[in-house]
């Protein structure tokens, strides 16, 4: 596994306060009507570190269903993203969903989050079991149809 360490403080600051503010609204009213304000923040946190390790490591990373609904929402917001992608860097990371069945195995979803948690918590981020539920329900252990970053292999940056 290959990372590179970001302090995390300084990738959190990447994401300003109104940014943050229009990533949880969008959240709130597309996905998680019932989400309050403490989940929206650790969210945006639980995103921002999952991008951090994404765009800096050779190996696939995979969000959590809650991570990627903070994914959905700043992915379009197109300019903020592809700045905070470049801050980071490692290139642009692109939204790759997998819409075959290895896309919806729950066992593989698991297994890909747990990596991808380690990979975030070796790169010196927290994992908020919230959002990383490692052992929890099948609907919230894997992003729906599958989805992944496009792994950091050098190609085109």
């Amino acid at each position: 596994m290959t990372t590179t360490q970001h302090n995390s403080t300084s990738v959190l600051d990447l994401i300003s306060p109104t940014l943050r503010t229009d990533l949880i609204t969008m959240v709130r009213e597309d996905y998680w009507p019932e989400m309050t304000d403490d989940q929206g923040a650790r969210g945006v946190n639980q995103l921002a570190a999952f991008l951090a390790v994404a765009a800096n490591t050779t190996e696939k990373a995979a969000p959590s269903l809650r991570v990627d609904l903070f994914w959905h929402a700043f992915v379009l917001h197109t300019k903020p993203y592809a700045d905070f992608c470049q801050a980071l860097g490692g290139g642009f990371i692109h939204h790759v969903p997998d819409r075959s069945n290895a896309g919806h195995n729950p066992a593989e979803g698991r297994a890909a989050m747990r990596r991808t948690a380690e990979m975030i918590r070796a790169a010196g981020f927290h994992t908020d079991a919230e959002f990383w539920p490692i052992n929890g329900a099948a609907d919230c252990t894997q992003s729906y149809a599958g989805c992944s970053d496009s792994p950091n292999t050098g190609k085109g940056k």
